[in-house]
């Protein structure tokens, strides 16, 4: 039977998680309270949660953004320990997941299309404020209270620490290979970096019977990308022959990497109508010319995430097909060491945090 809480009766409740207290990223012990359960709300016993490269942008205030102390972590998996009255999507229990986003106006034109990820109100998981004034703060801690609304349901056949980064690593993608017509049979995608979220682009495509292109920097990845997840071809970005010979041959491309690099021999592989989708976000601005793309009458876009809607059906698609992200599992007094090792791209394919094991709360 489902907990039912007033949340005119809620307390502010006590949470133990890791934050950063300025720009040198490192994570320590941190207590901090968050709203009670709300009518709308729900509460979560978080287990796991997955460490995306935007973490390690905003501890370091990479972005100039960040507002400390900052708790980290948008890829949540957890159990529901409470649910507010109006409640109608979950009971406790319940094994629900929370992605990059909490909250947002829910009557705007992209609200009310599904798309809270681009509500211009809308509220990050951590390093916001919700709309009474209150920090949003992340996963890299024992509890959270969420609005229903922004919590998908996870089946029960998905192993949790591989959903989590799915929450963002495969939302990211997955939203945009849907929209440009990518997730379909005999398309041909490309792939740019094979980390979190290339690994997940992996996945996708090949599940609907895509043909998948890696791009990569790194050649010791081949073996690995082809023999364990089918990559048909793999590229390596700076052989200019390999990259001459695949040149018109792609639908699109998916670009994973969140350094500087340069876009125009990704133009090329394009066919005619061919689009490039930015999802790394460097935060130097690329150079980009333009000729190529008119010459083709090619794409290229950027997106973010995905809408609530959008997500489940994410999460159920994964399930259907048997995909989780790849990851190596921690503890959470190594998320220092898990950061440097984020930095220097060392992870196959995403850390998470075995939070619930590890933690140790006091509450």
């Amino acid at each position: 039977m489902s907990q039912e809480i007033s949340g005119a009766e809620e307390q502010a409740v006590k949470v133990y998680g890791w934050a950063a207290r300025d720009s040198s990223g490192v994570l320590s012990p941190f207590h901090f309270t968050r709203r009670g359960n709300g009518d709308n709300d729900i509460s979560m016993k978080i287990l796991y949660c997955g460490i995306c490269h935007s973490d390690l942008h905003l501890a370091k205030d990479e972005v100039g953004m960040t507002i400390y102390p900052i708790v980290p972590g948008h890829e949540i998996v957890g159990e529901v320990t409470k649910v507010g009255r109006n409640v109608t999507k979950f009971k406790v229990g319940d094994i629900a997941g929370v992605g990059c986003m909490v909250g947002s106006c829910r009557s705007c034109d992209n609200c009310t299309q599904d798309l809270e990820n681009y509500c211009p109100k809308m509220v990050w998981t951590y390093n916001k404020h919700n709309e009474d004034g209150s920090r949003t703060f992340g996963g890299y801690s024992d509890k959270i209270v969420v609005d229903e609304h922004f919590v998908v349901q996870i089946p029960k056949n998905l192993p949790l620490q591989g959903t989590a980064p799915m929450l963002c690593a495969g939302i990211t993608v997955y939203s945009p290979m849907r929209y440009f017509g990518l997730m379909e049979p005999g398309k041909h995608l490309g792939v740019v970096g094979l980390g979190g979220l290339g690994h997940m682009a992996v996945k996708f495509a090949k599940a609907v019977g895509a043909k998948v292109t890696v791009i990569s920097t790194s050649p010791n990845k081949k073996k690995e990308a082809v023999e364990q997840l089918g990559v048909d071809e793999f590229l390596i970005s700076h052989d200019q022959e390999q990259l001459q010979a695949a040149m018109g041959t792609m639908d699109g491309i998916i670009d994973t990497v969140s350094a500087a690099h340069p876009l125009l021999h990704l133009v090329g592989l394009l066919k005619t109508n061919g689009k490039l989708i930015l999802v790394g976000a460097p935060i130097q601005p690329p150079e980009l010319p333009v000729f190529p793309l008119i010459l083709g009458r090619k794409l290229v876009a950027g997106s973010a995430i995905g809408g609530m809607k959008e997500t489940q059906e994410m999460i159920d698609f994964a399930a259907k097909h048997d995909i989780t992200a790849d990851v190596e599992v921690i503890p959470m007094d190594y998320v220092n060491t898990a950061l440097e090792r984020v930095a220097k791209a060392d992870v196959k394919y995403r850390f998470v945090i075995d939070v619930a094991n590890t933690i140790k709360s006091p509450y």
